[in-house]
């Protein structure tokens, strides 16, 4: 499969009054053409920091990404001006933010904001740019497209603007889209649609989209492959059977017994004990050894190394090194 995007050993700090935060401590994932990879872990484990790194959207100062390379199309993303970037960023590679209603501005009509895109990257007309603005709402399922295209923000609901934000990101074609916890602000049944209308979108024209969310039910319906983060580092990834069906790191297998299950008589989640650790002074060692029940001396004191279990799983833990679990054996 061919790869879209290499993120090679990134680190992004935070310099602030009480010291540096260490947001991103050495992530590195590819994305490859027409996949979806989720990023999935805990609030302020760096997801957001990651993909906004991507699109270089991490303030300076006081943020910074202090080493590794982002390649996209055999250029370094970390190295290129400014303006460079702006050629990139919402024309090659798109974001879906949080919040629809803050991505989008109160004072403008939906056309004009989808419109504002296509203009800015492209050299086309303005009737031109409103064709392809109606085009886009039809795509993300806006009735009346002719009538919406001169509404307002706050004249749509939640999931519409939600779908508007999705046709701005996606006007100028991307080949990259990355979507960060676009379902979060909605309900149920909406979320449904959204992700279903993501696979449609990826269907037709073949995007690559990195996902960022929390929610694992989220993940089961769209993702290709996952990528679990804790405490600036991915811990484990592998296709969605390999982390659903054989998590080997215990935070993963912690994330997906807290997911809730219809199966079960319980209707008690278990929870994961702890807080993460604080990214001011990261530990030496494992960043889960303190809320991990198989937790070692040897956690504490070394990171782990790097595990390959197949071609696409991989692993970050001491459980998976012969001598440690010899050393958890003799300890039974």
């Amino acid at each position: 499969m061919e790869k879209v995007l290499q993120v090679n050993d990134l680190h992004v700090s935070f310099k602030t009054y009480g010291g540096e935060v260490k947001a991103v401590r050495g992530v590195t994932f590819d994305l490859y053409k027409g996949e979806t990879l989720a990023i999935v872990g805990e609030s302020g484990c760096g997801k957001s920091v990651t993909s906004q790194s991507i699109m270089r959207l991490i303030p300076d100062p006081p943020g910074k990404i202090t080493n590794g390379s982002i390649l996209f199309n055999n250029q370094d993303l970390t190295r290129i001006t400014e303006k460079e970037m702006r050629s990139i960023r919402g024309s090659d590679i798109s974001m879906i933010f949080q919040d629809p209603m803050t991505a989008l501005n109160p004072t403008l009509t939906v056309g004009d904001q989808i419109m504002e895109g296509i203009l800015q990257h492209e050299k086309i007309s303005r009737s031109d740019a409103k064709k392809k603005a109606l085009e886009m709402l039809d795509l993300v399922g806006i009735p009346s497209p002719q009538i919406r295209l001169k509404q307002y923000p706050h004249q749509f609901s939640g999931g519409m603007r939600q779908r508007i934000v999705i046709a701005m990101a996606l006007v100028c074609e991307p080949e990259i889209l990355i979507a960060d916890e676009p379902t979060t602000a909605l309900d149920v049944t909406i979320q449904a649609q959204i992700l279903d209308l993501f696979k449609d979108i990826q269907h037709k024209t073949g995007v690559s989209i990195i996902l960022i969310t929390h929610d694992l039910g989220v993940v089961a319906q769209v993702a290709d492959r996952i990528a679990v983060m804790y405490a600036g580092k991915i811990v484990e990834a592998g296709t969605r059977r390999e982390i659903f069906y054989r998590p080997q790191h215990p935070y993963t297998k912690g994330l997906l017994n807290s997911v809730p299950r219809l199966d079960l008589e319980s209707g008690d989640l278990e929870p994961i004990a702890g807080s993460p650790p604080d990214l001011f002074s990261p530990p030496e060692g494992c960043p889960f050894a303190a809320r991990c029940e198989y937790a070692m001396e040897v956690c504490d004191k070394a990171y782990p190394f790097q595990t390959s279990l197949t071609k696409d799983h991989r692993v970050e833990c001491w459980l998976q090194d012969e001598r440690a679990q010899k050393m958890l054996a003799s300890m039974k």
